[in-house]
Parts: C-alpha cells; sequence; structure tokens
C-alpha cells in the first residue's frame, strides 16, 4: 500500500457510503482490521473495564456504606447526611470528577505517544490545580448549614447536613487527589493494585464507621469522618504503589518543578471538562428537587430517589466501558494509529448497546420486586415497579452516551461535549421534564420522560461529532497536544 492509499484510509469517516446500481448503501470502514483483531480489541476493553467497573463501584460504596450507618441514629440524621451529600456532589465531587478526566486525554495520549515521564508531570500539574480548586469549596461546604436554610430548607435538617458537611471537608481534598490517581494508573491500564486498593479502604471503611458511629459518639459526624479517613486510605495506598512500584517506574519520576509549566493548557481542557460532567451530573440532582413540588410530595420523591440511586447502580457498568474507551482512544491516537481508535469505538459501541439490553431486560423482569429491596411500602413498591421500564429505556440511551463521552475524553473533545450536555439537558431535557410533570401531570414519571429527552438530544448529537470526525487530524491533533504540554508556557506565549 503506497503513502498515498494509506492517507486515504486513515481520513476516512467513521461511516462510509457507497454507490452501486444507482442504489446509495452504508458500510462500515474498518480498515485492515478483520476478525482477529475485533476479537483482540474485544478482550482488551472487558479486561480493562470489568476492573474499572468494580473500581467504581468500591468507591461507591463508602458514601453508601455512611448513609447505611446514619440511616440507624434516625430519620433526622439520615435526612440530614442525605441532603448534605447531594449538595456535596453538587458542589464538589462532580466538578473535581470532572477536572480530573482532563488527565484521561493529557496522560492517555502522553503514554500512548511513549512520553512516559509526561503522565508524572500532569498528574502533578492536576493535582495543584485541583487542590486550589478544593480551597473555596470547603469554605462553601463549611456553611452549607447556612446555604441550605437561607434556600428554605427545613431548619433542623439544615443544621443536621451542616455538620456533616464540615466533618466530611478533609474528604474533599481526598476525593480530588483520588482522581489524579485513578487517571494516571488507568491510561496506563493499571487496574488490579487499584481494586486491591479500594477493596481494602472499603473494608475498612465498615470498621471505621462502626467505630466512629457508635462507639465514640460522634454520631453523624462520626460518619462523616470514616468517609474523610477512607478516601485518605484510599490517596495513601495508591500513592505508596505509584512511588515504589516497578510498574510505575518510567511513569514517575518524582516531583518536578515542570509541573509548573503548562498549566495554563491544563485548564483549558479541564475547565470545559469539569462543565460537560456537571452539566450531566446537576441534572439528575434536580429531578430530585423538582419532585417535592408535585402533589404527594413524600411519595414522589421516594420514588424518584430509588430511581436515581438505581441508576447509578447500573451506570457503573457504562461508566467502566466509558473509562475503557477514553484509555483505548486515547492511547491509540497519541501512538499514532487511528485505524485502532476507530475500530475500539466501533466495538464498545457494539457492547453498549449489548449491555444496555441485558440489563434493560433483568429490570424490566424484576419490577415487581425491585422496589421492595428499599421500603415495605406497597404503593411506593408499585410505582416503582411503573418506574423501572422507563429506567430501563434510559439506562440503555445512557450506556451509548457514556462510551459515546468517554470517546470524546479520549479525543480531548471536552468543549464540544460541554456544549451538548448544556444543549440536551437544560434546553430540551429540564423544560420538557417542567412541561410533562406539571403542565401535562404526569408526575414524577414525566421528570424521567424529561430525561429521557435529554439523553436522546446527547446521543444523537454525539453520534455524529463520532461518525464525523477525521481520525488521522485526530491522531495529529493528539501528537501537538502532547509535545505542546512539554513546552513552558513562557516559551509559548513568546511565540
Amino acid at each position: 500500500m503506497d503513502r498515498e492509499e494509506q492517507t486515504q484510509n486513515l481520513t476516512s469517516p467513521l461511516i462510509q457510503f457507497s454507490e452501486e446500481n444507482g442504489v446509495k448503501s452504508r458500510s462500515v470502514d474498518q480498515g485492515p482490521s478483520n476478525r482477529p483483531n475485533v476479537i483482540a480489541e474485544v478482550k482488551r476493553q472487558l479486561w480493562l473495564a470489568g476492573p474499572l467497573i468494580t473500581i467504581s463501584l468500591l468507591q461507591y460504596c463508602l458514601q453508601l456504606i455512611a448513609i447505611m450507618f446514619v440511616g440507624h441514629l434516625g430519620e433526622l440524621a439520615l435526612s440530614g447526611a442525605s441532603m448534605a451529600t447531594s449538595f456535596g456532589v453538587v458542589t464538589g465531587f462532580s466538578l473535581l470528577l470532572g477536572m480530573g478526566s482532563a488527565l484521561d486525554t493529557f496522560c492517555g495520549q502522553s503514554y500512548g505517544a511513549k512520553q512516559y515521564h509526561m503522565l508524572g508531570i500532569h498528574m502533578q500539574r492536576a493535582m495543584f490545580v485541583i487542590l486550589l480548586v478544593c480551597i473555596p469549596l470547603a469554605f462553601i461546604w463549611a456553611n452549607m448549614g447556612r446555604i441550605l436554610l437561607a434556600i428554605g430548607q427545613d431548619p433542623e435538617i439544615s443544621a443536621e447536613a451542616g455538620v456533616y458537611a464540615r466533618a466530611t471537608i478533609p474528604s474533599l481534598f481526598g476525593y480530588g487527589l483520588l482522581q489524579c490517581l485513578v487517571k494516571f494508573l488507568q491510561t496506563q491500564n493499571i487496574v488490579f493494585p487499584m481494586i486491591i486498593s479500594s477493596g481494602i479502604a472499603a473494608l475498612l471503611h465498615i470498621i471505621i464507621c462502626w467505630i466512629l458511629v457508635f462507639k465514640t459518639g460522634l454520631g453523624i459526624k462520626g460518619a462523616a469522618l470514616a468517609n474523610s479517613i477512607s478516601y485518605w486510605n484510599n490517596v495513601i495506598f495508591l500513592a505508596l504503589y505509584v512511588m515504589f512500584s516497578p510498574a510505575c517506574k518510567k511513569t514517575w519520576t518524582g516531583f518536578s518543578k515542570e509541573a509548573f509549566n503548562g498549566l495554563l493548557n491544563f485548564i483549558k481542557l479541564a475547565v470545559p471538562s469539569a462543565i460537560m460532567v456537571c452539566l450531566e451530573m446537576w441534572s439528575f440532582e434536580m429531578l430530585l428537587l423538582l419532585s417535592g413540588f408535585l402533589p404527594n410530595p413524600k411519595l414522589q420523591t421516594s420514588v424518584l430517589s430509588i430511581s436515581l440511586n438505581t441508576a447509578a447502580l447500573v451506570w457503573m457498568i457504562p461508566f467502566g466501558l466509558g473509562a475503557s474507551i477514553s484509555t483505548r482512544v486515547s492511547n491509540e491516537l497519541g501512538a499514532g494509529n487511528p485505524q485502532t481508535a476507530r475500530l475500539a469505538v466501533l466495538v464498545v459501541l457494539v457492547m453498549a448497546i449489548t449491555e444496555g439490553f441485558i440489563v434493560g431486560i433483568m429490570m424490566i423482569f424484576l419490577r415487581n420486586v425491585w422496589g421492595y429491596a428499599y421500603t415495605n411500602e406497597e404503593e411506593v413498591a408499585n410505582y416503582v415497579a411503573n418506574m423501572l421500564p422507563v429506567l430501563a429505556v434510559s439506562n440503555f440511551l445512557d450506556g451509548i452516551q457514556g462510551v459515546l463521552s468517554g470517546t470524546a475524553r479520549g479525543c480531548g473533545w471536552q468543549k464540544i461535549g460541554a456544549f451538548i450536555n448544556l444543549g440536551a439537558y437544560y434546553l430540551v431535557g429540564i423544560p420538557c421534564a417542567i412541561l410533562l410533570a406539571f403542565v401535562l401531570h404526569i408526575g414524577g414519571m414525566g421528570l424521567w420522560y424529561g430525561i429521557i429527552c435529554a439523553l436522546c438530544v446527547q446521543v444523537f448529537s454525539l453520534l455524529i461529532v463520532t461518525f464525523r470526525s477525521n481520525w488521522e487530524r485526530e491522531a495529529q491533533k493528539a501528537t501537538v497536544r502532547v509535545y505542546d504540554a512539554m513546552v513552558p508556557d513562557d516559551i509559548v506565549s513568546s511565540c
């Protein structure tokens, strides 16, 4: 194959059209890929996605375990801790998760380009910026009780939420550092040490919660402190692994002043990355808030809360697939292999669609018993049974958008993703939810229909961006990004 033919193959879009006998047909261009390549790609992604799903579940369990212990302290303590957790997701965790996702692009593409020492530099940059961001967030959490009271929440619940939030402030810094370490290791395909670390932290968390909540008499404050300790335990475990493991010898070369160069480049990608994640996560939190204004708000809020917890649980599977594809795409683009990156996207889309069908069928099959796992109230359980088919549809769409969003992070399309999420959720989804729930009186199910409308727009938009991308150009952009990150800011500004 000569150079011109090779270039033509690489610059072709993901979906090609051919015309034969006057009939226009669509075919998938996989370049030199064949069945063995597809099978090998499936194995790579499953080998990476499986552990990442486990890691996400273990980290998700920390907040869940703490809330379970608080639930034994009474209704007021549970309400306060739940409100503080929800407010904390909106004002802290979602922002840090989004900013850390910029490392999907930087670390992944640097690793693919074999600029191994830059992974440690990128991680240090991210840690520095994220720790700075945590400072104003900590002030917000310190005044959470007053903020909740000012927006009209119950005084007693606001006071309890304030106590919980203040004791959780150390976990804010730990969570931010943890995201940087996870992305640093994930983009190198080092996942099993993270499973061990997260598993040990989760097991210790149960013991720590039991001691601090019940044995020391700290109550709700003890559960919050347990969260902080467990996040920092995980950070310490992973930091020690990075510093002393031979697997990270090339990518971690110690602390360097070079990390303070290129801060602007990191911020330029971290901000839209954070916006992309926050806009999506905030919309789901708004559903719970809107449910409080519906008739019979206790029933609606309970059902929406169960629905959100269920959606968050099953979302861990596409989340793992999304993390896997972001690593695969960023590695291959950084290595200058656009055709392999293109194949990886096709493979993960098929996997996400298959997973969505299987999980959706299971949700529909279990709809009549699932609600009783959360409540003994027959009215609530029956409502949940009616909601689960709707959740199955949203989970199917959420799985597709999850892997497409992972592709966007791997390519560095965070700014495009932010605009798509803004339009999908806040120009379409939330208005549709309000219209269906309050004008057409469909209730809590109407709120979820609004989210499905948003997901349809999001999936459609991301599919267009992905399928129409020039993959050779994305590989060239990755090369530029990798080597630009190695140039000090003062040199860039003088050019």
